[in-house]
């Protein structure tokens, strides 16, 4: 619930599905009859699998970096509702232990909101991971047309997770080498471990009376962005509003069509082109109506919902985005529930956030996507979000000691 090439595209396409946060997706079934099946070919290695291997340097003192009262009681806020999360998790940035944050969690829930600056003084040291250069998008809350029933005018099914969607067995496939567990797909009628139907499939109905639907959406290219967002609401007619969260993901690849149209020439300056905001990109596919399905199926990933009855959408780290408090970055260089500083040449995303969330094409040290809630003009900011300067990320100080020492 929320980038990839394109500049101002990066954001409405790089939320691309929050990722799945740890226990909700099913384990194996139990397992099928045996049957030869080619391994799946493990994903590229990146070249620096997390934060301690990317490099990690101390940064300057919290009091000199620019910090309103605004933007730190909000991340006081959100990074208390993380400690939870924070103390019983391990961290795969290999930065941080969970004892390392027991301190600043407890001083947290008794600290006064009006001394919020003064917390993360005194809490934490900001260090810098790998060169620090900072690249951030955007992502938000849509709200979208939408149905408990289908009736004409709502076509679109939202699906919730289908049964049949698994790992495989590891006798049956490679493991990722990323993540190190089997791959998602399903087990065919033979028993043969293959991937999951892709988003082309889906539409022209493979998961008919195979999966619950949830609601049915009114507009096909809407629900496409909602899913790359992660989360949404539908709105019926009759007012009701129906809060949706990510819940899984297809095993499929995520493309992000802003890349292919910008190399296809599609968007640019200039007469017959589209800019790269997610409003661009909307725009063409609507005017393009063949030509833009196409695109959108070239994406192959596919986002499955639950109803959500919270305050907020859920982040990848099992709590409540906060609007310009919350957001994105990749957990192997960034411990998820960690306060994150930006100094971007986009004055808006500057200041404290707080790591809640994930990305599918969130990837790699000082990649972040910024939250910035529902409603238009939460659409018009994330939609043209593209941000470029330094990141922080600040660890507990006996955290950061430690890595000092190293």
């Amino acid at each position: 619930m929320r980038a990839v090439l394109a500049l101002a595209m990066l954001l409405a396409l790089g939320a691309c599905g929050r990722l799945i946060p740890q226990g909700t997706m099913p384990p194996p079934v139990a397992r099928p009859p045996a049957a030869p099946v080619a391994p799946v070919p493990p994903a590229a290695v990146p070249l620096a699998a997390n934060a301690a291997l990317a490099g990690v340097a101390l940064g300057p003192a919290f009091a000199a970096l620019s910090v309103s009262d605004v933007d730190a009681r909000g991340a006081l806020s959100s990074f208390i509702e993380s400690c939870p999360r924070l103390l019983a998790r391990d961290d795969a940035s290999g930065l941080t232990r969970p004892d390392d944050w027991r301190g600043a969690c407890d001083a947290a829930r008794s600290w006064a909101p009006a001394r919020a600056r003064a917390f993360f003084a005194e809490q934490f040291t900001p260090v810098q991971v790998g060169d620090g250069k900072a690249f951030a998008t955007g992502y938000f809350e849509p709200e979208i047309a939408g149905s408990r029933t289908r009736r004409p005018g709502f076509e679109v099914p939202v699906y919730a997770m289908p049964t049949d969607l698994v790992r495989g067995w590891p006798d049956d496939v490679a493991l990722s080498e990323r993540t190190g567990r089997p791959p998602l797909g399903r087990y065919d009628e033979a028993g043969r471990f293959v991937l999951y139907h892709d988003r082309a499939a889906i539409e022209d109905g493979a998961l008919t009376g195979k999966a619950q639907v949830i609601a049915w959406a009114a507009d096909p290219v809407e629900f496409f962005f909602l899913q790359i967002q992660g989360s949404g609401r539908l709105r019926t007619p009759e007012g009701e509003v129906i809060r949706i969260g990510y819940a899984g993901q297809n095993g499929r690849e995520y493309v992000g069509i802003g890349g292919v149209m910008r190399e296809r020439g599609l968007l640019g300056e200039g007469p017959g082109k589209y800019s790269g905001s997610m409003q661009g990109i909307m725009a063409y596919i609507r005017d393009n109506p063949r030509d833009g399905r196409d695109l959108m199926r070239l994406n192959k990933s596919w986002i499955f919902f639950s109803e959500l009855n919270g305050d907020g959408p859920l982040g990848a780290l099992g709590v409540p985005v906060r609007r310009e408090s919350s957001v994105a970055a990749d957990p192997a260089f960034v411990p998820l529930g960690a306060p994150v500083w930006l100094d971007l040449d986009r004055a808006e995303a500057d200041g404290l956030w707080v790591a809640q969330d994930t990305g599918g094409a969130i990837k790699g040290a000082n990649r972040f996507d910024t939250f910035w809630g529902a409603g238009e003009d939460a659409r018009r900011i994330a939609g043209g979000m593209s941000g470029r300067g330094r990141a922080y990320v600040l660890l507990p100080r006996a955290a950061a000691a430690r890595l000092a020492e190293r």
